[in-house]
């Protein structure tokens, strides 16, 4: 029997059938012929260039095999997709990231039959994926020293133990955020042919999802972008143009961080008064923080527009919400829940309101109004 003909048998049995005894088949049958590895291991390049062919990303794929399956899965995947990468057309810097944020090394094998059927479970969640929205790749380009600061501001904000520190970092960090985005829209409006916005994804996951969206969503705004959040898939498309889709990446990011650690706080401090923790605790503290911390940043990037930058501003806001509408031509709201618990939003909001955000003179060297 030759190799093909065993991996064909294996997939007839495993992969289009819901069974565990189906599953159990086609691995066996992969398990008794160890000269079927390197087909089973090109058609699953295969499964992953189909994947890429229908919208998906490597970090995407992670995700979901993560939260589906188990970390043997991941590893499987990661090593496939490095693979398959030899032969994949040429692609852009943060697909390149999301390669370089894989887990590295090969999967550690047990026994073969364990083997075939870790591979069949990933292939056949691969196959079962739905397509999703066709994001181009960003144009290769040197990071900015500004953006080399903005990491260095947020990572400090990370690392402190104050709040109150971490917040005044964060602001300061938005601010150069917003000015980086303004010196963007000034170049591209002065160019031949100035650049179109782009998207990209951001996992948002559980537990607390919707109130990670609602500060994802917040960043995005705050930095002139949109966000828009899949559920079911974990993970939010944000619209906008490179240097703010960077922005909102790092900001999130150190967002996130911060918001756990100030709730893992105040969280200790109601148990020292003799409160148990609650998950609308934790809800409500992180929908409160992301109503609030939004409200902040958007003061913060404000500070840097001008009147005379208004009309280059308008034009990319109608680009972004042209391109959302493009992707998204359907979309629908969702009203967040479990925010019930008054202490949770009161603590939220207090962590939110630590920050000192102080006014700068905006770019156009005019003073700002007092905040």
């Amino acid at each position: 029997m030759s190799t093909s003909s065993t991996v064909d048998r294996a997939f007839r049995a495993a992969l289009y059938a819901p069974s565990d005894d189906a599953l159990d088949a086609g691995a066996s049958l992969l398990a008794a012929d160890p000269a079927a590895d390197a087909e089973l291991s090109r058609r699953g390049r295969e499964f992953v260039a189909t994947t890429w062919q229908r919208g998906w990303q490597p970090a995407d794929v992670a995700r979901i095999v993560r939260r589906e399956l188990d970390e043997v899965h991941v590893r499987l995947l990661a090593a496939l997709v490095r693979a398959q990468a030899a032969d994949d057309r040429p692609r852009g810097p943060r697909w390149a990231a999301q390669l370089d944020g894989l887990p590295p090394g090969e999967p550690p094998r047990a026994d073969r039959f364990s083997y075939a059927t870790a591979v069949l479970e990933l292939y056949r969640l691969l196959l079962r994926l739905p397509a999703l929205e066709p994001l181009d790749e960003p144009a290769p380009r040197a990071e900015s020293r500004m953006l080399t600061r903005i990491r260095a501001l947020l990572a400090k904000a990370e690392a402190t133990g104050y709040p109150e520190e971490a917040e005044a970092l964060s602001a300061k960090a938005q601010e150069l955020m917003a000015r980086h985005s303004v010196d963007e829209a000034l170049l591209a409006a002065r160019a031949p042919s100035p650049d179109a916005p782009g998207a990209c994804r951001i996992g948002v996951e559980p537990p607390y999802e919707q109130a990670k969206a609602v500060l994802l969503d917040a960043v995005a705004t705050a930095n002139r972008c949109r966000a828009v959040w899949n559920e079911a898939l974990a993970f939010s498309t944000v619209v906008g143009f490179e240097a703010d889709l960077e922005a909102v990446e790092l900001l999130y990011a150190s967002l996130l961080v911060q918001a756990t650690t100030a709730m893992t706080r105040a969280e200790a401090a109601q148990r020292a008064g003799g409160r148990k923790r609650t998950k609308t605790f934790r809800q409500s503290f992180l929908a409160a923080y992301a109503h609030r911390a939004g409200a902040r940043l958007e003061a913060a990037a404000e500070t840097q527009v001008t009147a005379d930058l208004l009309p280059v501003l308008a034009s990319r806001d109608i680009a972004v919400t042209d391109r959302v509408d493009r992707l998204f031509p359907e979309t629908t709201t969702t009203r967040l829940r479990g925010v019930s618990d008054t202490a949770g939003w009161r603590e939220g909001a207090r962590a939110a309101d630590r920050a000192q955000v102080k006014s700068r003179p905006p770019l156009g060297g005019r003073a700002a109004p007092p905040a």
